[in-house]
């Protein structure tokens, strides 16, 4: 019983010095808030309104939203180059090889060494 109650006295000093994981967390700051003020008007084939309708019903987002998600996603998409496992390695490939210099580009280091040194 002694060896338990000094147990329970270690472990409150312990946690008396050492801050709480839930105590040292930072506050977190909400990001500044954008107001909706822009208006975009769209000409829709009924099908393709359907399917946004759809879409809208399924996520929850308001049509603005999933538009913005949407511009979102095929930006990133453009922006960022996938390749897949042959496309890879032929990149990297190209990556690693060096070429030789050519004429041109021995003459012209010539030229600079020439005039520089």
């Amino acid at each position: 019983m002694a060896e338990s109650c000094q147990a329970r006295q270690i472990a409150v000093q312990l946690l008396k010095r050492a801050p709480m994981p839930s105590t040292t967390r930072k506050k977190q700051t909400s990001p500044k808030r954008e107001y909706k003020t822009q208006r975009l008007e769209l000409r829709l084939a009924p099908s393709a309104k359907k399917v946004i309708q759809q879409a809208m019903s399924v996520t929850g987002l308001a049509a603005g939203d999933l538009a913005y998600e949407g511009a979102r996603r095929l930006l990133d998409e453009h922006q960022r180059m996938v390749l897949s496992g042959a496309d890879r390695d032929a990149f990297l490939a190209a990556l690693s090889r060096r070429p030789n210099p050519t004429p041109r580009l021995v003459a012209a280091l010539k030229r600079h060494r020439e005039l520089f040194s």
